[in-house]
């Protein structure tokens, strides 16, 4: 397995600078094991060893499809996120009269449960709230967490989606501290810059992760200035545009960790050439002011 950056959450735990993000795992016709485990192969061989799941990922199924291609040898060699709290009518929600969040204690647990069972794995690294819940009981949802992680059922718990105050009034309440937020962060949606979202993590010394990092693979087809940035860049340095979409992401100094969902092996075995690019901070600006539409002020 080749080394790879690695982002410290807790003196226990390490993510790989790169994550593999799961949620198309079963948009595909094979989800047999043995091609979930060519995916998880592709990415050891590169040092991408944090796996990025959800209950909810394909209709619920997705965790046990990984689940069934996860060997002993592989469990002993990743590092598991996967998150909890959005219900919407499919799998074993199927019942459920609308699409709704879910933060209390009972669902919370139960879908720790079940994501440990689906994915034959006895302990989550990081647990992360999917959305912000409107009707969230922090004290209850707290406790709860903390709970989960005083049982060893999960390592960490973090967040994903949330603003600064979704996140302070969550921690207000848990003895644990919130170990990362992950967020739609990309050359093609990148007000987290401005907006206060990766400032407030980057002077915490919080590393967030970032979803989404190709723009939902706009960032790969589209002809416009930004494109042909990106080409000038991917030209210079021998790689594609998912290389420097990334490289671009890894340039900034809040430390962010890309998930990087595809099916594609040849993709997925890409991945690290972000790191041969030579993103100078003249080049980071030009690409910036090319997402921006015009020069920074």
């Amino acid at each position: 397995m080749a080394s790879m950056e690695r982002i410290t959450l807790t003196p226990d735990l390490s993510l790989s600078r790169i994550v593999y993000g799961m949620w198309r795992l079963g948009d595909v016709d094979d989800t047999s094991p043995k091609a979930v485990q060519a995916k998880i192969e592709a990415c050891l061989e590169q040092g991408i060893t944090t796996m990025d799941q959800a209950d909810i990922y394909g209709g619920y199924m997705a965790e046990e499809i990984m689940g069934a291609g996860l060997t002993q040898d592989i469990r002993d060699q990743i590092e598991v996120v996967t998150k909890c709290d959005i219900l919407a009518p499919a799998g074993r929600h199927s019942d459920a009269p609308g699409k709704y969040y879910d933060t209390t204690r009972d669902h919370i647990v139960a879908s720790v449960d079940h994501s440990l069972r689906l994915m034959g794995i006895d302990k989550i690294d990081v647990l992360l709230i999917h959305r912000p819940d409107p009707l969230m009981d922090h004290h209850e949802t707290g406790a709860a967490l903390d709970a989960l992680v005083a049982s060893g059922k999960i390592g960490a718990v973090g967040v994903s989606n949330f603003k600064l105050h979704d996140w302070t009034l969550l921690e207000s309440a848990m003895a644990s501290k919130l170990v990362t937020n992950q967020l739609e962060v990309s050359l093609s949606t990148h007000d987290a810059l401005t907006n206060g979202d990766l400032a407030f993590l980057q002077e915490r010394g919080v590393a967030p992760m970032a979803w989404s990092p190709l723009g939902g693979g706009a960032l790969m087809t589209a002809d416009t200035d930004l494109g042909r940035a990106m080409d000038a860049v991917a030209g210079d340095n021998g790689v594609d545009r998912a290389a420097v979409a990334v490289a671009w992401l890894l340039a900034h100094p809040a430390s962010i960790m890309p998930v990087m969902g595809t099916n594609n092996i040849s993709r997925i075995k890409g991945f690290s050439d972000a790191f041969n690019v030579k993103m100078t901070r003249q080049t980071w600006f030009k690409l910036y002011e090319s997402a921006l539409g015009h020069e920074v002020a």
